[in-house]
């Protein structure tokens, strides 16, 4: 057992309004600058959609991800070595402008300083690209938001063109019969990643403290392997620098303590962050699995229970400190993720373990069943009414279960079993044991979940572990009588050290 520790995320897709707050704060503290302009490390995706890029879950041309081998063996879906070099100068597996989308800007100053006259001024749509002017826009990073032209666009859907089949007239683009959710998106700091693996340059790395996937800017020489790569389209390349560029984890902030930007920004606090233990020795085998419905479970089975004294052990002998490890004991994502077991990874059969995992939305069903003058909060209506939700069990499970209905059903009981269990405590009925056992958990654990995904605060939401700050205690430590330089202006209280701190992302070997 070699027990290694990552700060995970788990949204709860139930309570996403879609807002895209978390998208434009992402957007403002990282990748506001030339070269960027096209690039959004945090977006919210209306589902059903193309989504950004455009049908970036189609796999058969995008080349992202694993694929199991006949042997058992994973291996790159864009190809091996030879296949790198024979695409190095022109790799057919990458998305064009088009297909993010081209970024614009306005003619502002047609408005501002326009003359007095009769014609009436306009603000041209400008390419921030080229500086051209666009004749017309044609698509946007969010240009299927809340099914904007779904009947055109919404059938291109890569996960409705593979199950369109499966489910026949479930999906419907009619808008009194469409259904929709919120899917918001960032890097999904995996722990088999394909994009590390596929950069030649070796710049593409995955750091041992924290499990975050970063860019050495020095190292890279802008090949773009990592962009096809990728599966979650998620490595953007910037025209300017000539860089590969992704999304951080906010590695700065989570060095201090803090949470990322676009969880802290939330409006419907639905973004949990916490320390994940694993055995590493686990994860190529559990990502080789043969059948794709094994992916999520042998996944969960790599997770560690950080109560388990031998993990404990086995964790300070590997270097993990108590602070991470007190971290990993209150963290919500390992509830959520093992003990309540409500949240499940995106795309899965893509083998790249992701660490970015989603609570399934029941909101649809609720509504569905009190539309019909039902109750719509009663457990037995609820249950019934998940195999025949609007938004289809299939459609979720081929997003978060690699097709696999069983482990998004249950979830959804679970979820709506939470629902009735309060409801009768809100109206001061008595407790009914039942419908928590229905599910398989008790009614103390139906409260604690309740309290974590409806009213939990900030603290209790956000439990990160300060690296930085144990690498500066430590350091201080080993230097207790170091001699004080009086004259120094940062010297005014000399019983208090003071450690200087370098926050930038530095690779450790594993």
């Amino acid at each position: 057992m070699r027990v290694m520790a990552q700060v995970t995320m788990v949204m709860n897709l139930d309570k996403c309004i879609g807002c895209h707050t978390c998208s434009v704060t992402c957007k403002q503290a990282w990748t506001n600058r030339q070269g960027t302009e096209y690039v959004w490390f945090n977006n919210v995706e209306t589902l059903p959609g193309q989504g950004y890029p455009r049908r970036w879950e189609d796999q058969e041309k995008w080349k992202g991800g694993w694929e199991r081998t006949r042997s058992g063996r994973l291996r790159l879906k864009a190809g091996g070595r030879l296949a790198k070099l024979g695409k190095v100068f022109a790799n057919p597996d990458l998305p064009g402008i088009d297909d993010y989308y081209q970024p614009w800007t306005y003619e502002y100053k047609n408005l501002t300083e326009a003359p007095a006259g009769d014609d009436l001024p306009t603000a041209r749509p400008v390419s921030q690209i080229t500086g051209e002017p666009m004749d017309t826009i044609a698509w946007g990073p969010n240009w299927d938001d809340n099914l904007g032209g779904a009947p055109t666009h919404a059938p291109r859907d890569p996960i409705v063109e593979k199950i369109r089949d499966e489910v026949g007239e479930k999906i419907r683009f009619e808008f009194e019969q469409s259904f929709m959710f919120y899917l918001p998106r960032i890097c999904e700091h995996c722990l088999n990643p394909a994009c590390v693996s596929s950069c030649p340059s070796g710049a593409m790395y995955k750091r041992e403290e924290d499990g975050i996937v970063l860019v050495d800017q020095d190292g890279c020489r802008g090949w773009r392997m990592c962009v096809t790569g990728c599966p979650y389209k998620k490595v953007y390349f910037n025209h300017r620098t000539g860089k590969a560029e992704k999304c951080t984890f906010c590695f700065p902030r989570i060095e201090i303590g803090m949470p990322t930007v676009c969880s802290e920004t939330c409006v419907g606090r639905m973004r949990y962050l916490g320390v994940m233990l694993y055995d590493a020795d686990k994860v190529a085998e559990a990502a080789s699995v043969e059948d794709e419905h094994d992916l999520y479970p042998a996944q969960v089975d790599c997770f560690l229970d950080p109560d388990d004294p031998a993990v404990i052990t086995a964790a300070r002998a590997a270097g993990i400190t108590d602070e991470w490890l007190d971290a990993a004991r209150r963290s919500p994502v390992y509830d959520l993720i093992a003990t309540y077991q409500v949240a499940l990874p995106l795309h899965p059969e893509y083998r790249t373990m992701p660490m970015v995992w989603y609570v399934p939305p029941l909101s649809p069903v609720v509504e569905a069943v009190a539309a019909t003058g039902s109750d719509g909060e009663d457990a037995g209506n609820l249950f019934g009414a998940i195999d025949a939700m609007r938004i289809p069990v299939e459609y979720l499970a081929a997003i978060l279960t690699a097709g696999d209905t069983v482990p998004v059903e249950a979830v959804l009981r679970r979820m709506a079993a939470m629902r009735s269990h309060m409801r009768r405590i809100n109206l001061g009925e008595p407790r009914e044991e039942s419908i928590a056992e229905a599910v398989g958990l008790t009614g103390r654990e139906m409260e604690d979940l309740f309290r974590l995904l409806a009213v939990a605060k900030q603290e209790d939401r956000f439990v990160v572990p300060s690296a930085a700050r144990a690498e500066a205690d430590a350091l201080a430590a080993s230097h207790p009588t170091a001699p004080v330089d009086r004259d120094c202006p940062v010297a005014e209280h000399p019983s208090e050290p003071r450690v200087m701190l370098n926050l930038g992302p530095t690779r450790r070997s594993s």
